[in-house]
């Protein structure tokens, strides 16, 4: 898988030249046609064309931006997640890819999530409910390396978790940058662990990195304790 990449890919690694991917004023590839997009969870599935290299797994872009300040609802949360769209082939992964603006070029509040297909970016998704995420805190000026490898890795399946991941997220935030993955099942160590060493590899992290793992649960429980406090702020 690493050499499909490979021979597609050419020399554009790395971050990118603004003038190379969408303009700067769009963000992502047609954001607003594909608002009628998002909640087609039941749309026939895409399949890799001839010739085409097949990935093990579908997968989906999302994109998501949300004003800070303010503890994000799960129903405004969902609103606000839009479907950019869905491939099956390495040579479909690129004619996206290589249009989206890159991580470090986004500004305020914003996310790119790259999950499998079928596999929404929710805590409370069925395939995320039982599960957890990886996350590792990036100095700005990282986050586009470290996701095009993260992703890559996760599309090549160099974890070797076999179904366990889910997905991944890039979040934009304006003193630092997180990227993070998603898997099924927070309580199996074994599986959490190789997840943890892959990624450290993948990304080339110093061994003094902090890596932290939190399932979904925890982070519901913490999501409905800030809503809480920020209520009882605005009856004070």
């Amino acid at each position: 898988m690493n050499n499909k990449f490979d021979a597609l890919k050419d020399d554009d690694s790395g971050d990118h030249d603004q003038d190379q991917s969408s303009p700067k004023d769009s963000e992502t590839i047609k954001i607003e046609d594909d608002e009628k997009e998002q909640n087609t969870t039941k749309k026939k599935m895409v399949v890799p064309g001839a010739g085409e290299h097949p990935l093990q797994y579908n997968y989906t872009f999302w994109y998501s931006r949300r004003t800070p300040g303010r503890p994000a609802s799960t129903q405004s949360y969902e609103q606000n997640i839009k479907q950019i769209g869905s491939f099956a082939s390495v040579e479909q992964f690129w004619r996206f890819y290589s249009h989206m603006i890159r991580p470090g070029d986004l500004t305020g509040h914003s996310d790119f999530h790259l999950f499998k297909e079928g596999i929404k970016p929710m805590w409370e998704d069925d395939a995320n409910k039982m599960g957890g995420k990886w996350i590792i805190r990036l100095r700005k000026g990282l986050a586009s390396r470290c996701w095009e490898n993260l992703i890559l890795a996760m599309l090549g399946e160099q974890f070797m978790v076999g179904e366990e991941i889910c997905g991944a997220v890039v979040s934009v935030r304006f003193q630092e940058d997180i990227i993070s993955i998603w898997n099924k099942t927070a309580s199996d160590q074994g599986t959490t662990a190789r997840i943890r060493d892959t990624l450290r590899r993948v990304l080339n992290l110093p061994p003094n990195t902090i890596m932290e793992y939190k399932t979904h649960t925890d982070s519901i429980k913490y999501v409905c304790l800030l809503s809480l406090l920020f209520s009882l702020h605005l009856l004070l």
